[in-house]
């Protein structure tokens, strides 16, 4: 274990009060999160929810024939497996290590019995739930009206808002998997932002060199995910 999975580097686990932190930690159990581990598979049942530290973790659904398009991303600002909570027990997307990194998670019937016992876990739980179903509802839109390139950098702010620095370990072809786009299109558009000075790509790796630049380059989802998650979460919670 490392400094970097103090459990409260998580901010939705930052964000509880005292009484439910010291009844919380006991709970919680530190876990290794590399590179495509898949935490759960649609239709299945769910024994844990998850709450990253340094990694990132995508939800995708996926197609019988096999392709799949990313709906929303989840790291420190939340966690993964909301419907345990929420009812279903189980959904219809996937959850995938996006970014390799660290985390905990909490038994399904913990996460059950305090959401059902404790008004501020449910309210902190139902507002973090609220801003990932804007999200993922965002991400719909501009998967259908915006520019590959557009989605690009959408893509690249919402993971970089979730790590420290500026380099993601990704390569083209799993950013076209998340788009939900051809790998020629993710390749294409990547060559643009790196003329231009924007990004430096190598294989497997991007380094973000100029995110204001990148910010005026997106379309407006970015921006409106972003105030959605300042508005509903916590001092201290980010998008």
């Amino acid at each position: 274990m490392t400094s970097a999975s103090e459990p409260r580097r998580n901010q939705l686990l930052a964000a509880l009060p005292e009484a439910e932190w010291d009844r919380w930690r006991p709970s919680l159990e530190w876990v290794e999160l590399p590179l495509g581990q898949v935490l759960y598979e649609s239709g299945a049942t769910l024994n844990h929810v998850y709450f990253p530290t340094t990694a990132i973790v995508s939800l995708l659904y996926v197609m019988e024939n096999g392709a799949s398009a990313e709906i929303a991303v989840a790291g420190r600002e939340g966690l993964v497996g909301i419907s345990l909570f929420m009812g279903g027990g189980s959904t219809p997307s996937r959850a995938v290590v996006q970014s390799a990194g660290e985390g905990y998670r909490m038994r399904a019937q913990t996460i059950k019995n305090e959401f059902a016992q404790s008004a501020p876990v449910m309210h902190l739980l139902l507002r973090y739930t609220q801003a990932l179903i804007t999200q993922m509802t965002q991400t719909a839109a501009c998967n259908r009206h915006h520019s590959v390139q557009q989605q690009l950098c959408r893509w690249l702010l919402l993971s970089l808002d979730r790590l420290e620095g500026n380099d993601l370990r990704m390569t083209q072809e799993l950013i076209a998997n998340m788009l939900g786009v051809r790998r020629e299109g993710v390749t294409e558009a990547a060559l643009t932002l790196q003329k231009q000075g924007l990004i430096r790509y190598r294989r497997g790796h991007i380094e973000v060199l100029d995110r204001p630049a990148l910010e005026k380059r997106t379309c407006e989802c970015y921006s409106v995910v972003k105030r959605e998650y300042e508005r509903l979460l916590p001092a201290g919670v980010s998008h």
